[in-house]
């Protein structure tokens, strides 16, 4: 069994690493990463992505690095809002795959009533991060939301801002719930962030779809 104490370092598997980094090519172009990854001192990333395996070799630091870089480049505002794209284009490019083989692409799964796909597709994604990650989230709700609660939080890892960081986390989700609610947007919102000094990442997701 693996170690995991924070001196070895937490990591996503190659499969994440890669699906973040073809999503962010996609949003800002080839050129734009390559800018971005020697900010973060990652250039080596340039020659070639991680392989489309789960070996947990890609660290939290070198991600939450790149997220932290795109920040850096581009303001807060937009480096945010590119981090949230980038999101978005994660699930195309591996989390849908990743959600095969846990159920979430089983056809029985469109027949349910909508609360209940919402409520599936968020703890299929926390699965996901779970089961093949270091990232660690559990699922909480009230009347109204769903509760993202990250304890551990690969994306924001180490770093330390005035604002919640986790943007990309909460495009990630959001498509999520746009595939397994059949087109519908749910409101996704960051309400607390470790890199502004929180005891978690706490994402709120609205039960219900936005008119």
């Amino acid at each position: 069994m693996r170690d995991e104490s924070p001196a070895q370092g937490y990591f996503f598997p190659n499969k994440m690493g890669r699906m973040v980094l073809l999503a962010l090519e996609e949003v800002l172009g080839r050129n734009g990463l390559n800018t971005v990854l020697n900010l973060a001192r990652l250039s080596y990333l340039s020659a070639g992505y991680p392989p489309p395996n789960f070996v947990l070799a890609v660290p939290f630091d070198e991600v939450a690095a790149l997220l932290g870089a795109i920040d850096e480049m581009y303001g807060t505002q937009s480096g945010q809002l590119l981090a949230f794209r980038a999101g978005r284009a994660c699930f195309k490019y591996g989390i849908r795959d990743l959600g095969a083989l846990v159920g979430l692409a089983d056809v029985g799964l469109r027949l349910l009533p909508l609360s209940w796909r919402v409520r599936i597709g968020c703890e299929v994604l926390a699965e996901i991060l779970n089961r093949y990650s270091d990232y660690r989230v559990s699922l909480r709700q009230d009347d109204e939301s769903y509760l993202w609660v990250a304890e551990r939080c690969g994306f924001c890892w180490r770093r330390q801002t005035s604002y919640p960081a986790c943007a990309l986390t909460v495009g990630l989700l959001q498509e999520t719930l746009y595939w397994v609610s059949g087109g519908r947007k749910f409101a996704v919102e960051e309400i607390s962030c470790i890199a502004m000094g929180d005891a978690t990442c706490t994402l709120r997701v609205g039960k219900r779809a936005q008119a």
